[in-house]
């Protein structure tokens, strides 16, 4: 628990060229508002992966969510 906040894990999809990438992370929810708070880390970590999946980095992105790659039809 934050000092005023609860923390929760949310779902986040990032989506770059071929892959998009489903990953839980940390968010904190203060009961004075709605809106879910991302610490600095998490932030980081989320461009990270941005930058990885556009690089194409399947290692990496196995590593920290699940990934889904866009198949031509």
């Amino acid at each position: 628990m934050n000092a005023r906040g609860t923390v929760h894990k949310i779902r986040r999809i990032i989506q770059r060229g071929r892959y998009a990438i489903a990953l839980e992370v940390d968010a904190v929810f203060y009961p004075e508002d709605d809106e879910a708070y991302l610490s600095a880390e998490t932030c980081k970590l989320l461009d990270e992966v941005r930058r990885r999946a556009e690089a194409g980095d399947v290692e990496f992105l196995r590593e920290v969510g699940q990934i889904f790659e866009l198949v031509e039809a």
